[in-house]
């Protein structure tokens, strides 16, 4: 409770009169008594009434309030929440609302000025913007009440709980780039064919019958056997694809309002609705973090929803990346051959570790090294130096994009693809690989 603007300016009236009266009887200057007497009841009158107001105001119910806000939310997009007040005033009162929004989300017309009249609802609503990912919790909401005399605000904190989620920015790449992805599918006419007989993964040797194409006989063990024995193969199946996400320091370069890590999450997500869409099986492996999470490899539009709730809280860690040791994990959970897309950072110093995990996963999987690349580092070495700490910059940019074009290189020569984009390119570069190799039937 604190006083208000009119209960201030009513003591410092007063205060000022009396100070007045104090100085002209300090100067031997008669003053009516009256005047005295009149300025000492008015400021008891006033303090008598402040009490009898405050006391009033701390037996006023305070009003109920229920928030209305979508259950979820996209990064970085606006969203309106609602506030509906319930109370049982019996004369109109001017309140005054500010919403304890959780650190992370931003906001705006915040604090909300409304009156209560009686017998009605009263709803007003604010603006609600997330700056990252994950859950949060709302717990309480403030309201100043004036007292029934206007001298004292009192503030009066509510409990009101609620939770929402902030998935990564799925709506925005559903409102653009996926409408463009649909209509360049349809355009290019590519789509998962089922095959039909013979397929290309071997399951087992039998006895040669009636019907069989003499391309079928194993000859070795024919001989072995001494009649005639043929491969069986299974029915080709869909494509696996199998995202490595690097949560490591080496993802939280910030291009934009995003950092490499969130561009790398929406660039899975949009690769996934496109590979799903094909009838391939997505799933999802993420190292480098506090708790690593993996999804297993499934087809089917509703993937997609499981992908963005494994998803939706994660963060990049102070870690650094461990190579070896996420391909090793995976090696062991992933037994089909896929494909394998490792989303990461390249460093000069990832050379060894990395060349080598890679290499050894190559060996069951089909990979992709997907690394991104700073947008402030192809601005550099694109400006124009005219001082020494622009020739400093500069040289320092190229040092280090040439040692990153010597790994991708080294990469390459392993027989190992490699995507070196800057983050601007990474969605459109990594679904034309994917429907390329799609489409020379190279998955």
């Amino acid at each position: 409770m604190k006083p208000s603007r009119l209960l201030l300016i009513w003591l410092a009236a007063l205060c000022l009169i009396g100070i007045l009266t104090g100085t002209l009887l300090a100067l031997d200057i008669d003053v009516p008594a009256t005047l005295l007497s009149i300025n000492w009841g008015l400021l008891l009158a006033l303090l008598v009434l402040a009490l009898i107001d405050a006391l009033r105001l701390n037996n006023l119910p305070s009003p109920r309030i229920q928030r209305q806000m979508p259950g979820s939310l996209a990064l970085g997009r606006w969203s309106e929440v609602r506030l509906q007040l319930i109370h049982d005033f019996i004369e109109p009162v001017a309140v005054e609302i500010f919403d304890h929004v959780p650190q992370g989300l931003s906001f705006e017309n915040l604090p909300l000025a409304i009156e209560l009249q009686p017998g009605q609802f009263s709803a007003v609503g604010y603006r609600l913007r997330p700056l990252k990912r994950g859950h949060f919790s709302f717990e309480h909401c403030e309201i100043n009440l004036p007292s029934p005399f206007g001298l004292w605000t009192g503030k009066r904190l509510l409990a009101v709980s609620g939770e929402i989620r902030v998935y990564p920015d799925f709506a925005k790449l559903y409102g653009g780039q996926l409408l463009a992805v649909d209509n360049w599918l349809s355009q290019l006419g590519v789509r998962q064919r089922q095959r039909r007989g013979q397929g290309q993964e071997f399951h087992q040797l039998r006895e040669f019958r009636e019907g069989d194409s003499l391309r079928q006989i194993d000859w070795k063990a024919t001989a072995r056997q001494r009649t005639p024995i043929a491969r069986e193969y299974e029915d080709e199946r869909d494509q696996q694809i199998m995202f490595m996400l690097d949560c490591g320091r080496q993802m939280r370069s910030q291009d934009g309002e995003l950092s490499h890590f969130d561009h790398a999450l929406n660039a899975c997500l949009l690769l996934s609705h496109v590979a799903l869409r094909q009838g391939d099986a997505v799933g999802l492996s993420t190292f480098a973090d506090d708790q690593p999470r993996y999804l297993a490899p499934v087809k089917g539009s509703g993937q997609l929803n499981v992908l963005l709730n494994t998803v939706y809280d994660l963060a990049s860690s102070q870690r650094p990346a461990d190579y070896q040791a996420a391909i090793r994990q995976l090696l062991t959970r992933q037994k089909r051959r896929a494909l394998v897309i490792l989303m990461t950072n390249l460093q000069d110093e990832d050379h060894g570790e990395l060349t080598n995990a890679v290499q050894h996963l190559s060996r069951q999987h089909q990979v992709l090294v997907v690394s991104l690349r700073e947008e402030t580092l192809d601005q550099m070495r694109q400006d124009s130096v005219q001082t020494l700490p622009e020739a400093l910059a500069y040289c320092g940019a190229v040092d280090y994009l040439n040692a990153r074009a010597e790994l991708n290189e080294r990469l390459m020569a392993h027989g190992t693809p490699v995507l070196d984009v800057p983050t601007s390119k990474l969605n459109t570069e990594l679904v034309s690989i994917y429907l390329s190799w799609k489409k020379a039937g190279a998955l």
